[in-house]
Formats: structure tokens, C-alpha cells, sequence
């Protein structure tokens, strides 16, 4: 351990640190609205205009839609713009698949796994141009779409009444 000042000291033992052992609640529990659940043939439907790792919009996207499927909605995602990057399963390092940090996968396994539970992902093939990425890399069971679909599966969701979430990051 280096060796501190006294006023170094001093500033150390003013507060404790860490004043909580692990597993300490800091946050209250209680849920203000009702755990709904979907009503029969309802939909929820997310946009993602973000890129991973730029910032958590594209992965906390993956997470409600999941929840969303979870509670009953059907319920799908679909990546266009910036956001097709989070479709690939060619990401990693320093081989596809691989973690060069704690959480580079995130997004992919939360997306297999959203798949796997019935959920449907569609990705725009401008939005993969835009960034050389090529449609044969997509994870298995993403849906492929025309640039002109985005606005058409917006309207589609919508005459449905589903639930809209829209994410986007600049």
C-alpha cells in the first residue's frame, strides 16, 4: 500500500469507506404502479436507433422488450440506422463470440435469448450498409427488412394499438 500524508489519512477516516457491506439496501422496493400483464392480442413494439456500447439505450431497449414478451405482449424490436450493429453475431475480440470486456456480449445473448422466448427481431439492411456490415453475419432469427419498412412496421404496430417504444440515441 502506498504511503499516505496525514491529511490523506485524515480525509480517509472522516467517512467511512465503504460505509455499507455488500448486500446492503441503499434503494426502497416499493413499486408504485401495478405489475400489468398483457390483455389478450396486445403488442409492444421498440425502435432502436442506438448503438451498443455507446451508451445502455440499446441494451436497456433488449431488456423492456424482453420483460414486455415476459408479460405477455407480443412483442418485437426492430434495428434500423446505427442501431442494425447490435443484430451481428460477428461481433467480439479477438474472435466473434468473445468478450474483450465484462459485457461486450450483452446485447447479443439478451437478443438470442429474446428470440428463443418467441420474440421477433427485425433489422434494416440500409442500417447494415451504412456500416459495411453484411446480412449473413446477422444473429440467427433476425428478420431482415427493406428501408422502407421502418416507417410501415411503425404503422402496422400502431393499427394494432401496440405499445410503441421508441429509442433513439444521437
Amino acid at each position: 500500500m502506498a504511503e499516505l500524508t496525514d491529511l490523506e489519512k485524515q480525509s480517509l477516516e472522516e467517512i467511512p469507506h465503504p460505509s455499507l457491506g455488500t448486500g446492503a439496501s441503499i434503494y426502497g422496493s416499493t413499486k408504485v404502479f401495478p405489475d400489468y400483464q398483457a390483455e389478450e392480442g396486445q403488442s409492444y413494439f421498440t425502435l432502436v436507433h442506438g448503438i451498443a456500447h455507446e451508451s445502455s439505450v440499446s441494451f436497456v431497449a433488449v431488456l423492456q422488450a424482453t420483460r414486455a414478451l415476459r408479460k405477455g405482449f407480443e412483442s418485437a424490436m426492430y434495428f434500423y440506422g446505427p442501431g442494425a450493429m447490435n443484430c451481428m453475431d460477428t461481433r467480439g475480440f479477438p474472435t466473434t463470440g468473445d468478450s474483450a470486456f465484462p459485457g461486450e456480449q450483452n446485447i447479443n445473448g439478451s437478443l438470442k435469448t429474446f428470440i428463443a422466448e418467441g420474440g421477433k427481431v427485425y433489422c434494416c439492411r440500409f442500417g447494415l450498409s451504412l456500416h459495411g456490415l453484411r446480412e449473413e453475419d446477422l444473429i440467427e432469427g433476425v428478420i431482415p427488412t427493406h428501408p422502407l419498412d421502418v416507417q410501415d412496421a411503425l404503422i402496422h404496430y400502431a393499427r394494432k394499438g401496440a405499445i410503441i417504444n421508441s429509442t433513439y440515441m444521437v
